[in-house]
């Protein structure tokens, strides 16, 4: 089981992510746009660079819905390697099961 404290983490950044999407997306389209001048990209790219750093994306982390493994997580099933083995032996994933030939 993972730390209680860096699921808490997770959770808050997740939080950021879905608060701040829209606010990022649009900074990132004014930044990417071509016919913009240069003072309004270095104003867009000040506002992005002002914005929470656990607001983007990317630093979220996959976690395992059970225990919080942060590694050896299946994102089709959204559970680690670990308890994806022990539900598919009790039969609770549905078109999975043990490979024996």
């Amino acid at each position: 089981m993972a730390k209680t404290s860096m699921l808490m983490r997770e959770q808050k950044r997740e939080k950021l992510v879905a608060k701040y999407a829209a606010k990022r997306a649009e900074l990132k389209k004014t930044i990417l746009a071509a016919d913009i001048s240069f003072e309004e990209l270095l104003l867009a790219n000040a506002k992005l660079s002002k914005l929470p750093r656990d607001s983007s994306k990317c630093r979220l982390r996959n976690r395992c819905a059970i225990t919080g493994r942060p590694k050896g997580v299946y994102s089709k099933f959204g559970l680690g390697r670990n308890k994806l083995r022990e539900h598919t032996m009790q039969g609770d994933v549905p078109g999975l099961r043990k490979a024996s030939w």
